[in-house]
């Protein structure tokens, strides 16, 4: 519902920047790379004209992040692990507005659009380096989850507007771990490139699943491997 205004990134300064991710990305050595994309849908198609020249890289972080990592790590393909989804807000409006509760809503909708004019701003006199770095922080990570658990205080016995609205975003951020433990293989090192609304709940899978183990941006800039 909020997104990130950001700049050119093909200036030249934030290729520049980008350069700089990429570099610090190549110290995972990750063997697979795993997208925000359905498993059959063109953009992964377009990742394998790319490797032979036949497709020039758009703005997104699936592009400029995803594509071009794994071109420079001979990575044969990418990954889409994306699920359907729902997210059913007009109910949760609906819900507000009969309950006299609409100000509460507009209220938590503008802690979302602050958090989110807040990122504009840093972004504007920092790299993207550091924009990664200052969006999947620990703190981040917290108050994406906040964010999102505030919606179960909207609703009540039988009418369960804003749990609704959390059970559909849960099961879509539940089914893209199932589509992620399925591309993983024994001594695979996974890259994950999603939008950061998904961040709080894929990286609580992540961490909660004994059979993987988290690493993070600030681990690779910090020199852990």
């Amino acid at each position: 519902m909020f997104n990130l205004k950001a700049d050119d990134v093909l200036a030249p300064k934030r290729q520049a920047e980008i350069r700089e991710v990429l570099n610090v990305l190549a110290r995972y050595r990750p063997t697979k790379i795993a997208i925000e994309a359905d498993s059959d849908s063109r953009k992964i198609k377009q990742y394998q004209d790319y490797l032979v020249g036949k497709y020039e890289l758009g703005r997104d972080e699936r592009d400029q992040i995803g594509f071009q990592l794994g071109k420079e790590l001979n990575l044969p393909k990418i990954y889409g692990i994306d699920a359907d989804g729902d997210f059913p807000f007009p109910p949760l409006q609906d819900y507000a507005k009969a309950h006299g509760r609409e100000k509460d809503l507009e209220s938590l909708m503008e802690q979302g659009g602050k958090t989110v004019q807040d990122e504009n701003e840093f972004l504007k006199s920092h790299s993207v380096l550091e924009m990664l770095l200052r969006m999947n922080s620990s703190h981040a990570v917290r108050r994406g989850l906040a964010g999102y658990a505030m919606f179960a205080h909207f609703g009540e016995e039988y009418n369960y507007a804003g749990a609704n609205l959390l059970t559909e975003w849960y099961r879509r951020n539940i089914r893209i771990h199932t589509h992620l433990v399925n591309v993983i293989e024994p001594g695979d090192r996974v890259f994950v490139v999603f939008g950061a609304g998904h961040l709080g709940l894929l990286r609580q899978a992540v961490e909660s699943d004994p059979m993987l183990t988290l690493r993070t941006i600030e681990e690779l800039t910090s020199g852990t491997k």
